[in-house]
């Protein structure tokens, strides 16, 4: 198929780590070399100090490496069938983080600004719904509970079908 061909010469960049990362250094890297790039959509996610009123000690991401590796290279690569792009940069973390932490990026190139910005509200909607991570949130209390998927997530999601 063409459209897969396509999708074969777009760089993907997509890892998952535990390790904080830098927005600016992979915005960097995203475009390193091209003098194409008219627009570049991206979104950093934190984690937030708000849990109904309860102090947030620590967000924990849980994962199966295999699995989440691929669902997220499936989601890039829906991306970039989607929309005219040069290039995807999808970064999750996975662990123990505390609130204010950069837990996730997402940035697409585009040559016009409106491909990479729906590119990436795209990627950050079908990653909060379709990648396979666990969160479980411990309390400043002591306490701890499992996050329950949210159903304006999955609004905003459907929106892709």
């Amino acid at each position: 198929m063409a459209g897969e061909a396509r999708v074969a010469d777009v760089p993907l960049r997509v890892r998952v780590q535990e390790a904080d990362f830098d927005p600016g250094a992979e915005l960097t890297a995203l475009t390193a070399g091209r003098t194409d790039v008219g627009g570049i959509g991206c979104f950093v996610g934190t984690v937030r100090d708000a849990a109904g009123g309860r102090a947030l000690a620590a967000l924990i991401l849980e994962h199966y490496p295999a699995m989440t590796q691929r669902a997220l290279e499936d989601i890039a690569r829906e991306a970039v069938r989607r929309w005219d792009l040069q290039g995807v940069t999808v970064i999750h973390r996975v662990g123990r983080m505390a609130p204010g932490a950069r837990i996730v990026l997402v940035a697409a190139t585009a040559a016009h600004r409106a491909a990479a910005l729906e590119a990436t509200a795209f990627l950050i909607d079908w990653l909060k719904t379709r990648a396979p991570f666990w969160k479980k949130e411990e309390f400043a209390d002591g306490g701890a509970q499992w996050v329950a998927a949210r159903a304006d997530d999955d609004t905003a999601a459907a929106r892709w079908e």
